[in-house]
Formats: structure tokens, sequence, C-alpha cells
């Protein structure tokens, strides 16, 4: 199966599952073919594909409920439920039980297509040091939430300047035409239950998503309460990308989601407004709860502790699954030195090839 015929696969059975928005769907089509990060974001389910092929050695390692769609832009902030700022991985929707090296060879190689794109100076094999040397420690010790408060000081632990949050947020959301009618019901229902008063006035929105999920229903109540804006996004959920190949083979695959289970488990702070209600994944909307896309912080940025902080979240994420924490680094100590290097070049000129033959139709 190609990339092409992968792409109708996949997006025929996300249908199945779903209500698709098609217009976000063709935009994201016409995203991917410009940018090879683009691309390698948007299409996890071909990822999927490739890597047990490709990484076969590294398919036996132990089994862990991974994050699975790991990048370098997959971290981002929320506040917890004391008000403070957390950093962390802030994308679970294709959570899945994988073998512990699948993220961070995903990590991995997202690293040296974002390196050859000038976009980070550092060398790979020097950032895939960084990278497997803060995940094993961080398993040794336990994992530690990452929590920024709000001072400069704890700014340092990721080597950035300051995390500036987007232009003109309230009124760039605000200026969304509300939708008369298309809302479901449940979802509906959903956005009562996770506002702060079930008969609070709110009017409702469409929003484009990030890459992974462009395509997917999104939709956003907005609401003036307390002298002020608070919005809630209620997102379509879709299975794993793993639940679509098990379906290849199985017709009476499973479909479940990990999500829940996943971010509930990791070593975190965990953002009190987010949560699966139904088929619809609820989370607070607000300029400081969003993805931290480290090819544009302002100032400067260490790298090597931005790539430190995101291998001890991979181990953070890893941690809830702890019968295997013993495995995985027994398992990492019989790995050679090279291995994740090797690795993330296989699996990043394997994903260029392939968006090289996307970019053609």
């Amino acid at each position: 199966m190609d990339i092409l015929r992968a792409t109708k696969s996949y997006e025929r059975w996300m249908r199945e599952r779903t209500t698709i928005v098609e217009s976000h769907l063709r935009y994201k089509h016409q995203q991917m073919k410009e940018d090879l990060f683009l691309f390698f974001r948007g299409t996890y389910y071909r990822w999927a594909q490739l890597w047990p092929e490709i990484c076969a050695d590294l398919i036996k390692a132990p089994r862990v409920l991974a994050s699975a769609d790991l990048h370098v832009n997959s971290f981002g902030t929320w506040r917890d439920s004391e008000g403070r700022l957390c950093w962390g991985v802030d994308d679970f929707d294709e959570s899945y039980p994988l073998p512990y090296t699948h993220d961070l060879v995903r990590l991995a190689a997202s690293l040296k297509i974002v390196i050859e794109s000038k976009d980070l100076t550092i060398k790979l094999k020097d950032g895939c040091e960084i990278l497997s040397t803060a995940y094993r420690d961080t398993l040794h010790a336990g994992g530690k939430p990452i929590v920024l408060a709000e001072n400069e000081e704890h700014l340092e632990q990721l080597g950035i300047e300051a995390i500036k949050p987007p232009k003109n947020f309230w009124e760039n959301l605000n200026q969304r035409p509300a939708i008369k009618h298309g809302l479901p019901s449940d979802a509906k229902q959903a956005f009562e239950k996770m506002l702060p008063e079930p008969s609070l006035d709110y009017k409702v929105v469409l929003r484009e998503a990030g890459m992974g999920s462009l395509g997917q229903q999104h939709f956003v109540a907005i609401a003036n309460w307390c002298g002020g804006c608070i919005a809630r996004e209620a997102k379509a959920m879709v299975p794993s990308a793993w639940a679509w190949l098990d379906s290849q083979k199985n017709s009476h695959s499973n479909s479940q989601s990990y999500y829940q289970e996943t971010i509930k488990s990791a070593v975190r702070s965990h953002d009190p407004y987010q949560e699966i209600v139904g088929r619809w994944l609820m989370r607070r909307l607000s300029p400081d709860s969003n993805p931290v896309d480290i090819t544009k912080l302002p100032g400067q940025k260490d790298e090597e502790t931005l790539l430190h902080a995101m291998g001890a979240e991979a181990a953070n994420v890893h941690l809830g699954s702890k019968r295997q924490v013993g495995n995985v680094l027994k398992d990492l100590r019989r790995k050679k030195s090279n291995w994740l290097v090797s690795a993330a070049k296989q699996m990043a000129k394997a994903m260029s090839s392939e968006w090289h033959d996307y970019k053609k139709s």
C-alpha cells in the first residue's frame, strides 16, 4: 500500500466513525504538499504502517501506553487545578499500547526533519543523546511534572526566555461566525457540563485544528462570564490509527480510545478542564492553554535544555505503565549507543520519500 492508497483507506475508515469537515480536510492536504514537517504531522497513519517494517528490530521492546504521535511540536501549556502554568505532551489522540522505542524514534525523526529545515541548529547525534539520557534518567527518578508557574526562573528548565500567548486570541476567536445549526445534541450537552454555569449564554463557532486532526469536527463555545471571555472546545474523537491498521487484518478489531487512560496515568499536574465526554474531547481554550511551536519561540532558546525536557516528558508519559519501567530500563541498557540516531534517520528518510510521492499526486 502506497501513501495515496493508505490515505484513501484511512480517510474512508474515518468517515465511517465520525463526521468529516471536507473543507478542512482539503486544506490539510494542501498544507501537507507544501511542507515535509506538516506532512509528517498529518500522516501518522502512514508512519504506523512503515515503522514496524523499517524498525523491525525495535518492535519487540517492552510495551507502554504511548503518546504515539509524538514530535517536537506536540508539546504545549495548560493551567492545573492551582492555576499554575504547566508544560508537557498535549496530543494523545493516537495513544496506544506500543513499544517504548516508538515514541523516542518518532520524536527523534521529527528532530531530524526540523534540523534539516534549518529551524534548529543542534546535531542529530547530540539531540538523540540528550533525548535518550533525559528519558532514562527520568524513568530512574520516577518522573516529575513540569510546572512552570509564572516566572522566568521556571522557564529555564525548558531553555527558553518566554512563552508568548497568541496575539489577539479572543478577538480572532470571537470574529468567527456563530453556527446556526449542525451542533450535535451530545456536543451541546458536553458543553453545558463543562461550562461553569449550566444556563450560561454562549455562542458556538467552528475551529480549524492542528495538522493531525484537521478534518475532524471542532466546535468552540464562547461565553462572557464574570467580566471576561471563556471558551470550551469539543473535538470529535477518532480511535488511533493503530485501530485502522488492525481493522485491515481483523474485522473485529479493537477501536478503543486510549486517550483518557494514557493522559490520566502520566506523571503530570493535570488540566482539570480536559475530559472525554461521550465521543467528544473537551478542553478549555485560552491564550495560555496552547501548543508551543518550538520553531517560533521568541528570543533565544537553549536547544539542549529544551530537548532534555522533551525526553523527560516522554518518560513522564511512559511511567503511567508502572509495571514496565524495570523492563524498559533493562532493554535500554542492552541497546547500542547509536540505535536512536540510526532509527531516526531511517524513518525520516522514509517519510521524506513518501512526501515526494504524495506531492506528485
